[in-house]
């Protein structure tokens, strides 16, 4: 007696429509348009350092951008959660704790000269307070530029975004703390453009839903053609899908 053929659905993942599983548009543009609008501020702020320190008239301008960034950075994460989910789990916490430290340098210019303390000196007043320090300004100030790097590098990787805009990410991430640790304007002025250019790119490309997730490989569904078949994934199903095939 010939057993019933497999139930195809069983070790397989759920599978949706493409458009279940693409950012809703407005989400896209929102993202898109912070992923834009905070690299072009941090430019517009350098331009209000005064004497090597951020100073008040920076602060709102470098406390919006990290604002909007992290905005954008959060679609994007979203949007490539499908591709690469163990980065975009790791590495957005991350960065929100980086967008921390951003803020708290912004803050930390404006107190600056609004107390009349050089930014040497406020730096070394800080050795008092080294916990706090470390929590609040040296671990979450870096993580920023960090996740920059890490998502220029994923980006050219997953080929989500032409490798030169993934090694320009890259290449502004690295010039963000070179310019910042000395406030020096000039090279402040050179990592600002390095890294607006790429986000430019990146927020339009996210807009037009450029980094919308791949579709599985395989025919589509008759009864749906945006729906594509699962594929399996795990140890696990690949047992429970071996156990229904028929027997010889």
């Amino acid at each position: 007696m010939e057993e019933p053929p497999p139930d195809p659905s069983v070790g397989c993942m759920t599978t949706y429509p493409q458009s279940q599983r693409e950012l809703p548009a407005l989400v896209r543009h929102i993202g898109g348009i912070g992923l834009m609008l905070g690299p072009a501020l941090q430019v517009v702020g350098t331009f209000f350092w005064r004497d090597g320190t951020q100073g008040i008239a920076a602060a709102p301008f470098t406390v919006i951008s990290v604002a909007a960034w992290l905005v954008g950075l959060i679609a994007v994460f979203r949007a490539l959660e499908g591709r690469v989910p163990r980065y975009t789990a790791i590495g957005l916490p991350l960065a929100v704790y980086g967008t921390v430290g951003g803020v708290a340098f912004g803050v930390q210019g404006m107190d600056e000269e609004l107390f009349g303390v050089a930014h040497g000196e406020a730096v070394r007043l800080l050795e008092a307070y080294p916990v706090a320090g470390n929590l609040v300004f040296w671990l979450a100030g870096p993580l920023f530029p960090f996740s920059l790097f890490a998502l220029g590098a994923v980006l050219a990787r997953i080929r989500a975004v032409p490798v030169p805009v993934g090694l320009l990410i890259c290449l502004g991430a690295v010039m963000f703390p070179i310019s910042r640790i000395p406030r020096d304007p000039l090279v402040a002025h050179v990592a600002d453009v390095l890294l607006l250019l790429p986000f430019l790119y990146l927020g339009a490309r996210l807009m037009a839903g450029g980094l919308a997730p791949e579709r599985s490989d395989g025919p589509s569904d008759p009864a749906d053609p945006g729906v594509k078949p699962g594929r399996i994934r795990g140890r696990w199903a690949a047992r429970a899908l071996r156990a229904t095939a028929p027997r010889s």
